[in-house]
């Protein structure tokens, strides 16, 4: 906050967050926005990464960083 780190709560940096999300989409749209998750996770859970990615904010700037 003024340019200072203060402590905040889940609630408080999870809304800053998603404000941030929505903001970049609406000056820059969508592609300005990605998605990464890790080699680790299971392909459910890329899954959901990239429903989510598409689905809800609507790039296709995804990533699971599994290579072989």
């Amino acid at each position: 906050r003024d340019g200072q780190f203060v402590p905040a709560s889940w609630d408080e940096a999870l809304d800053l967050v998603a404000d941030k999300f929505v903001e970049i989409a609406q000056k820059h749209g969508p592609d300005a926005l990605a998605f990464l998750s890790s080699a680790k996770c299971t392909n459910e859970e890329n899954y959901l990464v990239q429903k989510l990615g598409r689905g809800l904010i609507g790039t296709n700037n995804i990533d699971h960083c599994a290579r072989l």
